[in-house]
């Protein structure tokens, strides 16, 4: 009986394939060379994800750290690897090894070590995004309207063309993303936009808001789904979620944070004669200036290219580069079929969008903030006229966020545990729904600590924008069609912000009934939606696994090396729900 090494991954290429073959080189025990095809050592015990009882997921089983990790795929099928086998083209080949393991301990510590080098740094780009799209709100309790010489329709046509122009940049936003690289984009994004922002401090009057509003938005746009894309190159779909949900805390820190700001900043009133609102954007736009000249060093392009000149040795071991490529890569395979600097075409691009079946969640994306955007974007103006002060309406829009902080982890660990989409998100329509009844019966003599109390809790919603992004993403499957449903989606999401920037109009104020009436209305219909898209898949799963299970080993094998179908299109792919 002889032993042997463990094998060295030899990339050799085919001569007549545009593809990568992996070879083996062994070490025999008298120390010759041999040059040969061997068998792939064995799996990791499967994980079970589909857990039947919700206390079987909560307390899940642990691991042996130091047992085999690397799970089954379509890589260890008969004839899979070669029907799914990354192209030369793709920016990680030289990583692919089919038969690479890895244990438990690696694993974790290569995740933990992307947490820490990539995913900070993603949330601290989206604290710069979100301080400088959200300071308008501090900047309303500086009398910021009235030193305009402008309403409140005025400030909601402001939010509108933000959101217009935020919508229409996210398609090309993509497409250049896609091919500069959102290394390269993303930055750059980041440097304009913060030269806007700070701009702000020469605000003179309607005009000159409404224009900085608009170049803000197309600027921003496209950003968020631009960082979801380069996250998905780094984690698999079971931890992107909840990635993406700590993603979205930033959001709320920033909240806190800019609420902290505004409430020294905001002191500088009559300095120079001046505005305190002015000095807030000029601050706060220089901040986010140099958090995006730091990005332009602090984003690799992917998991195989960290090396730079500034960082010679790279973030990564190769060993650690060969665990990250293909622990992705058997999560979803499609994630090899483009290069992270490869662009897309019109036939793409239409491909994509007419999709039908990714249609019930842009649906869901154009109304499920809907219930809650108006009391969120008029909170602390509506603190204001309750007659609370400029630096008691900023503190007091804290508890909210921190609430909403608290609830965007819940429900992202509840998505996790049930496993269900559907369940994880509609929690914000429940939640909504009695707040915004509640809202509803207020009139002139309610306490303004009661209105405070409840206008609190319906911005301290629970934001399932997060989950509702991750699994947009997973149901496209393929990079490409991920790419453009990722534009997509938030195209969607940023028309129902324009929705609902103007359901709150100076007619109706202060009480907003007619509006109020308006969120319930939309409320009681999403739970509806939610619904009907839970019945939606799971009947287009039943009937693929139906036709599935009626097909031959065979006629599946023959299927997978054959197969025309793209992305969710094929019948071996399941839609999450």
């Amino acid at each position: 009986m002889t032993t042997s090494l463990p094998a060295l991954l030899v990339l050799q290429k085919d001569p007549t394939s545009d593809y990568l073959t992996d070879k083996k080189e062994t070490n025999s025990p008298d120390g010759s060379s041999l040059a040969e095809w061997e068998q792939p050592a064995p799996l990791g015990a499967p994980v079970d994800e589909g857990l039947e009882h919700f206390w079987q997921r909560v307390w899940r089983p642990k691991k042996d750290l130091d047992s085999i990790a690397t799970q089954r795929s379509v890589f260890d099928e008969p004839n899979g690897l070669e029907a799914y086998r990354p192209p030369v083209s793709y920016e990680n080949a030289h990583r692919f090894d089919s038969a690479a393991r890895w244990t438990w301990r690696e694993e974790q510590g290569i995740v933990r070590k992307i947490d820490v080098r990539i995913m900070i740094w993603a949330s601290i780009m989206f604290f710069a995004l979100d301080l400088d799209r959200g300071n308008v709100s501090q900047a309303n309790t500086d009398n910021f309207l009235e030193d305009l010489h402008m309403t409140t329709d005025d400030f909601n046509l402001g939010n509108t063309l933000f959101r217009l122009s935020f919508l229409i940049a996210e398609l090309p936003s993509q497409l250049i993303s896609k091919r500069v690289g959102p290394d390269v984009w993303i930055p750059t994004q980041m440097v304009l936009w913060s030269t806007v922002a700070f701009s702000q401090f020469w605000l003179s009057g309607r005009t000159s808001f409404l224009v900085t509003r608009f170049l803000l938005g197309f600027l921003q746009g496209g950003f968020i789904p631009d960082v979801v894309l380069y996250l998905s190159y780094f984690y698999t779909k079971t931890e992107l979620p909840i990635r993406l949900a700590f993603f979205w805390v930033s959001n709320y820190i920033t909240d806190i944070v800019s609420a902290f700001l505004a409430t020294g900043i905001l002191r500088l009133r009559g300095v120079g004669g001046l505005s305190g609102w002015r000095y807030l954007f000029l601050i706060e736009g220089c901040l986010t200036l140099a958090v995006g000249l730091a990005s332009w060093f602090l984003m690799p392009p992917g998991p195989t290219q960290t090396k730079a000149w500034f960082r010679p040795h790279g973030w990564f071991t190769e060993r650690e580069e060969v665990i990250m490529v293909n622990r992705v890569l058997r999560d979803d395979p499609s994630k090899s079929d483009m290069h992270n600097r490869q662009g897309l075409t019109p036939r793409m691009i239409f491909q994509a969008l007419r999709d039908w079946k990714m249609w019930p969640l842009y649906i869901l994306g154009v109304v499920h903030m809907i219930p809650v955007g108006p009391p969120q974007v008029y909170l602390t103006l509506s603190l204001r006229n309750l007659g609370f002060t400029t630096t008691q309406s900023n503190l007091l829009s804290i508890p909210s966020s921190v609430i909403g902080l608290s609830m965007l982890l819940f429900t992202a660990y509840l998505s996790e545990i049930v496993n269900s989409r559907v369940v994880a998100t509609i929690v914000l329509q429940i939640w909504a729904l009695p707040l915004l009844v509640a809202l509803y019966t207020f009139n002139e003599t309610t306490s303004q600590w009661v209105y405070f109390a409840v206008v609190t809790l319906v911005t301290g919603f629970p934001y399932v924008h997060p989950i509702q992004v991750a699994w947009t993403s997973r149901n496209s499957y393929s990079v490409r069609t991920r790419t453009i449903s990722a534009s997509a989606y938030n195209m969607f999401v940023q028309a129902g912000a324009i929705i609902y920037a103007n359901i709150y109009r100076t007619d109706d104020k202060a009480s907003y009934k007619n509006g109020n009436r308006i969120l319930i209305g939309i409320c009681s219909m999403n739970i509806v939606l939610y619904i009907l898209t839970y019945f939606f898949y799971r009947t287009i799963n039943k009937r693929r696994e139906a036709i599935w299970s009626a097909m031959s080993a065979k006629e599946q094998q023959k299927y997978v090396e054959t197969t025309k179908d793209q992305g969710n299109q094929r019948l071996d792919f399941r839609f999450a729900y």
